[in-house]
């Protein structure tokens, strides 16, 4: 019997999903994956979700909804969506060699920041390593730190991350940004903001918190050392939606597109949520609001179709 809600995907927006689908009664069947959590689960503090006057950690954060969405009866499998096939109903989706069909879907498997992948980054990501200046800027106040990047993201970034440090240095591999250019003229003439061009980070330093960075320049292959309290990678994020390619419609950058202000997908009883489709906020707090969207939407769904 095909389950009535499955779930792709486990962050704040699959679990809110499951949160409420399960109250709806929908015994709704995610599908978290091996990293389950998402993004929070590399997060430590988390200061901006409503409720924590205190703040939570973030892995302690998606327990807490995880247990939530298994309090109402949400059945989790811990395993990872190898394919699917949305060309009739019921919705199929294989986990190895476990086949699932599902009257509605929701999708919620989110998006990866783009990592450098050098020596150190991965060991001090949340202690001075981040990819969100939104999520942790406000722990900077009065330090000295790096945006690695050249495009909006990493000028949005830069900026953001004025309101907190003393001092912001952008590191570009190249000498001329390809941010749009009201992004480069704002970060360019900003009194706590330099920029050293022509060079990449080769190198974090710190033990249990960063201190600098090795840095190379490009053209002339010198290797100096940068002290700085924290390191924001804004390169980009990669959605995953490697399964979906072919499948639904994904944007050039290949996060699936959805009608404007819903989650309705390109396939009728088909629904995304969250930094799988929203490459603008990016929170955790949206996401579970786009959750909740989907959530109610496949309930409407499933009265109207089944």
């Amino acid at each position: 019997m095909a389950e009535k809600v499955l779930i792709i995907g486990s962050g704040p927006a699959g679990l809110t999903a499951a949160i409420y689908a399960a109250r709806a009664e929908l015994e709704p069947l995610m599908i978290e994956g091996v990293e389950r959590g998402g993004q929070l689960m590399i997060t430590t503090d988390v200061e901006n979700y409503p409720g924590f006057s205190d703040g939570i950690m973030g892995p302690e954060l998606m327990e807490q909804m995880r247990k939530q969405a298994e309090r109402f009866g949400t059945r989790i499998v811990s395993s990872d969506v190898t394919a699917v096939d949305f060309s009739e109903q019921p919705f199929k989706v294989s986990v190895g060699s476990d086949e699932y069909t599902a009257d509605s879907i929701i999708i919620s498997t989110g998006a990866s920041a783009r990592w450098l992948g050098i020596e150190g980054e991965a060991r001090l990501r949340g202690y001075g390593v981040s990819a969100c200046a939104t999520c942790d800027g406000f722990f900077f106040k009065e330090k000295e730190l790096i945006v690695v990047g050249g495009g909006d993201t990493a000028m949005e970034e830069a900026l953001f991350l004025t309101k907190f440090a003393s001092k912001v240095t952008i590191i570009h591999r190249r000498d001329e940004f390809r941010a749009s250019p009201i992004m480069v003229k704002r970060a360019v003439n900003h009194p706590n903001i330099d920029i050293i061009w022509d060079s990449v980070v080769e190198e974090v330093l710190g033990d249990t918190l960063v201190t600098g960075a090795l840095i190379r320049n490009v053209k002339t292959d010198e290797v100096t050392t940068f002290n700085a309290d924290g390191i924001f990678i804004a390169i980009g994020h990669v959605p995953n939606t490697k399964v979906f390619d072919g499948v639904l419609d994904l944007d050039d950058t290949g996060y699936i597109v959805t009608e404007p202000g819903t989650p309705v997908t390109s396939i009728t009883g088909v629904f995304a949520a969250g930094d799988v489709t929203d490459k603008i906020y990016r929170q955790a707090v949206t996401a579970a609001g786009m959750g909740c969207q989907a959530a109610l939407d496949a309930a409407r769904f499933l009265d109207e179709t089944t």
